[in-house]
């Protein structure tokens, strides 16, 4: 959520922002909208200063003519009817405050200064690592898969719909371990704290980190019960600390666990349809840091350098790519892709998104912390990255590491786990 104080004091700012993200059109209106409240709002503020003074006014001059003997009855109509003035102003200005609360949470993130304008065809790719291997005689995972009874996406569909998983034997086994591989080296390696957090969470927290109410379509709902199924441990771990204050010492903060991810997808239909590319509920270890403001941006290279190693350890090439601020999350102020080549699709997969957020959910959320004591809390700074997503990992695995015979050699990283060297 944006400062309010940008509406009043540097709306330029914030147009030159969506401009950037070539979202103007979309955005223009509502900003206009704001600004136009945010007035109204501290207009009415000012109104009901002036009337609770008077207001004060009058019921001093009442308690005088009690005390002198003297008829008072005027004046204390005169101070009910200020009395009610004051509350149809007070209930206009909760309204003018419910919208203007309301069009601030519908308002995407600012891009930092160095994120590019324009959209994803303004995406840099900033370095590559590996070499992916040639297309040439490489099956595609689903024929893989399909080959080896890894998974069964027709019973998949059978049971729950399109976009649903079932893995089977070793498939199973290896959504299993690379839960193991990334959890450990990301907790014995690099300090994350590993968490088990509910898939189910309720709207204050959806909206705490951005998903409400600006995706709503895109979410799975408990409608009765006013819940909604995770998208990513993003949510309920940022959420952890929602309404509370942390001291200086305890950050930066990092947090990790795996979960499974449910999304709708809306919109989507027709899109990597085949196979393990777009699916409706897919595993996945999350990475969340907090941070001091000043730290941010040495921060988000950390997190993108953590999840970098899960490819790394897997040995499949990748490439880092900064996302233009077009093609930037709605709550993010500068992202970083990781994405992994499939020879067998032919494509660039996004793996991971390495985000930073500045103070967007710590302000939503009300995340806050303490530089010292006796100083007033500020928002922390919060990042996520995936660390990372599974069922393109797995399709990479399949084409990348395919064999003449027909197997598929398992990473050195995954074999020691898995007890074996290959699948089939």
């Amino acid at each position: 959520m944006l400062d309010h104080r940008l509406i009043r004091d540097d709306v330029a700012l914030l147009r030159d922002a969506m401009t950037r993200r070539e979202k103007l059109d979309v955005y223009g209106p509502l900003i206009d909208e704001a600004v136009s409240l945010d007035r109204e709002r501290r207009q009415s503020i000012t109104r009901v200063e002036e009337r609770k003074a008077e207001r004060n006014r009058v019921t001093q001059e009442v308690g005088k003519r009690k005390k002198a003997g003297e008829d008072a009855t005027e004046l204390q109509a005169q101070a009910r009817a200020i009395g009610d003035e004051i509350a149809n102003l007070e209930a206009q200005l909760t309204v003018t405050q419910e919208r203007l609360d309301e069009l601030l949470l519908g308002i995407p993130n600012l891009p930092l200064a160095d994120v590019p304008a324009g959209d994803e065809s303004h995406n840099v790719v900033l370095r590559t690592w590996g070499t992916p291997r040639a297309a040439e005689s490489v099956a595609p995972h689903w024929d893989v898969g399909e080959r080896l009874g890894l998974f069964d996406l027709p019973r998949g569909a059978k049971v729950s719909g399109s976009g649903f998983i079932v893995y089977r034997g070793a498939g199973a086994r290896l959504v299993r371990n690379l839960m193991t591989l990334m959890l450990d080296l990301h907790t014995t390696e690099f300090g994350y704290e590993e968490l088990w957090v509910p898939v189910v969470v309720n709207r204050a927290t959806m909206t705490g980190t951005g998903q409400l109410p600006k995706f709503a379509e895109d979410m799975y709902a408990l409608e009765e019960e006013g819940l909604f199924l995770i998208p990513t441990a993003e949510v309920p771990i940022t959420n952890l600390y929602r309404d509370e204050i942390l001291g200086a010492d305890e950050l930066p903060k990092a947090m990790c666990a795996y979960s499974p991810c449910f999304r709708r997808e809306a919109g989507s239909a027709g899109k990597d349809t085949r196979g393990l590319l777009r699916v409706h509920e897919f595993d996945k270890v999350e990475l969340v840091r907090y941070c001091a403001p000043e730290d941010g941006e040495a921060q988000l290279e950390l997190l993108l350098s953590h999840a970098e190693a899960v490819l790394q350890r897997l040995g499949l090439p990748y490439r880092v790519v900064l996302l233009a601020a077009g093609d930037t999350g709605f709550a993010s102020a500068k992202t970083y892709d990781l994405e992994v080549f499939a020879p067998g699709v032919g494509k660039w997969l996004e793996v991971s998104s390495c985000s930073l957020f500045t103070e967007f959910q710590g302000r939503r959320a009300n995340i806050r912390f303490r530089p010292a004591p006796g100083e007033k809390p500020r928002f922390v700074h919060t990042l996520n990255a995936s660390g990372l997503a599974f069922p393109r990992i797995i399709a990479a695995i399949l084409e990348h590491y395919q064999q003449p015979d027909g197997s598929v050699l398992l990473p050195e990283a995954l074999q020691r786990i898995h007890g074996k060297d290959r699948l089939g």
